[in-house]
């Protein structure tokens, strides 16, 4: 593995796990529903970093779940993440449009 790559994975996987504790510390001081989007969202991309650098490895194989030719892990992932993030964000607009009214 060259070093290039081994900082990239290390800070991947040292921000991301940042990230995911304080989004977990967060979680129970919060029962707003876009504040528990965004720390859902979070989670996930710490997980799809993890099972990314998984794949570099050779650990983690997406040849056993595929649909059609779309490895089905590698596609769910990051589309439940951003969907997480959208509907947060829709929640946040929704409320505050209701204030203003």
């Amino acid at each position: 593995m060259e070093t290039g790559q081994s900082i990239y994975i290390f800070s991947q996987l040292i921000l991301g796990a940042g990230a995911a504790f304080l989004a977990i510390l967060l979680w129970p001081k919060t029962r707003e529903a876009a504040w528990m989007l965004v720390i859902f969202g979070t989670i996930v991309a710490y997980i799809e970093t993890v099972y990314s650098i998984l794949k570099i490895f050779g650990i983690a194989g997406d040849e056993y779940l595929i649909l059609d030719t779309i490895p089905l892990v590698s596609f769910i992932l990051p589309t439940v993440r951003m969907t997480l993030f959208i509907i947060a964000f829709t929640v946040m607009i929704y409320k505050q449009s209701r204030r203003e009214l």
